[in-house]
């Protein structure tokens, strides 16, 4: 279908105008793909506000690949030292009780020339003992800087205010990638006196933003060989096919090939600057992943259930009802006969008393639709600690069309 008539805007809608060739091109594909008809006539505006909005909500549905994929080798990798924490405000750790406080102490003072008598004890207050924590980012480069975590591994009060001395931070093959030194920021604070305490948040663990530098990189080949591996976040055969068709309708045939329902392998150009440009329009391609299997997620400790979408029930019946148990103890005081030779006994008396209410056979009707499924689990009436139970004789059954995972 062709348009007979063009839209040319002449006016502004409130304070934006909008471009005539954006939105003659807008209208032009929505009409000729959902064949709507624009009547000339009509008020510009709101028909070509209608006609962008029908082109439009198709795509609010995709997701860019970067989302849903990332490339085989750029990852982080985990840096991890022990050091110590210096300047505390008596808030340290108790040296009697963690004996490998004194004894980092006296390797760090030995190191610096100071050599302590033998046996020497060191009642230390100010000192704590810690482990840092950081991540090193994928490409990262000597010199650059990363955020770490300090946390207490003895029985430290607080690490607020404290000073983390100069910690190699090394990586899983024991080779030194950074070091770290800096003031630990707590985001916390205590105070206790004459048996009172008051504590907000947490005292033993603070973070030091850029308080490590990075001393040796990770080599990472980036698509040298002419080839990288995208890696789905979550396997899916579906998924992966409209990765390739997105990526070879975009750079041609071939271009992308699926190993599996999770790695994808692309082909990328010979030269560095070519492939990076080339992967940013990769990870720039909008792809509507495909429905994912039917999931229950349970939590047993909370009683939280969650459905996706693609959950299903069959029709079914069900009947809930619940059993209460209440023991009630009361003391009885025996008391003996005047001039008796006889001692107050004190005893108990117990009452069980046992509660069933009566449960109804309800008829579940089937849904296709999660609001179909929520709504038939609702009319039950049951706690989320009773329908943890019922999800799980519904699967048994064969009336709940969906996985149960219990975490």
């Amino acid at each position: 279908m062709e348009l007979k008539r063009t839209f040319e805007p002449r006016g502004a809608w409130g304070k934006h105008v909008l471009p005539a060739n954006l939105l003659a091109l807008a209208a032009t594909r929505v009409c000729t793909a959902r064949k709507i008809i624009c009547f000339p006539r009509a008020p510009r505006v709101a028909s070509i506000f209608f006609c962008a909005l029908a082109l439009l909500a198709p795509l609010a549905q995709a997701e860019r690949i970067k989302d849903l994929a990332s490339i085989q080798g750029v990852r982080a990798n985990q840096l991890v030292g022990y050091g110590l924490v210096v300047g505390l405000d008596g808030s340290g750790d108790q040296t009697t009780q963690t004996p490998f406080t004194t004894q980092s102490v006296n390797n760090m003072l030995q190191q610096m020339g100071v050599n302590m008598p033998p046996g020497a004890s060191m009642q230390l207050k100010n000192v704590a003992a810690v482990m840092v924590t950081a991540a090193l980012p994928p490409f990262a480069q000597a010199g650059q800087e990363i955020d770490i975590t300090v946390s207490s591994i003895g029985n430290a009060k607080s690490l607020r205010g404290g000073t983390l001395v100069l910690t190699p931070l090394k990586g899983a093959d024991g080779q030194i990638y950074a070091m770290a030194q800096g003031n630990v920021v707590v985001g916390g604070a205590g105070a206790q006196a004459s048996g009172s305490k008051v504590q907000v948040n947490h005292l033993a663990v603070g973070r030091i933003p850029a308080g490590a530098t990075v001393e040796r990189q990770v080599a990472a080949a980036l698509g040298e060989a002419g080839n990288i591996n995208l890696e789905l976040a979550d396997t899916d055969f579906g998924t992966a096919r409209r990765v390739v068709e997105a990526v070879n309708a975009a750079f041609g045939k071939d271009t992308a090939t699926a190993l599996n329902g999770r790695v994808i392998r692309v082909r990328t150009p010979v030269g560095s600057d070519e492939r990076v440009a080339f992967l940013a329009r990769v990870q720039d391609l909008e792809v509507s992943p495909s429905q994912g299997a039917a999931k229950v997620i349970m939590n047993a400790r909370t009683g939280s259930v969650v459905m996706n979408q693609a959950v299903m029930l069959d029709n079914c019946a069900v009947a809930h009802g619940s059993l209460s148990v209440v023991i009630s103890t009361e003391p009885v005081v025996s008391q003996p006969a005047p001039f008796s030779r006889g001692q107050t006994v004190v005893t108990s008396q117990s009452q069980i008393e046992i509660t069933q209410e009566p449960g109804q056979v309800m008829t579940l009707k089937g849904g296709a639709s999660l609001a179909d499924v929520v709504k038939a689990l609702n009319s039950i009436g049951a706690t989320p600690q009773d329908l943890l139970a019922i999800l799980q004789a519904l699967k048994a059954s064969g009336a709940l069309r969906a996985e149960l995972e219990i975490i």
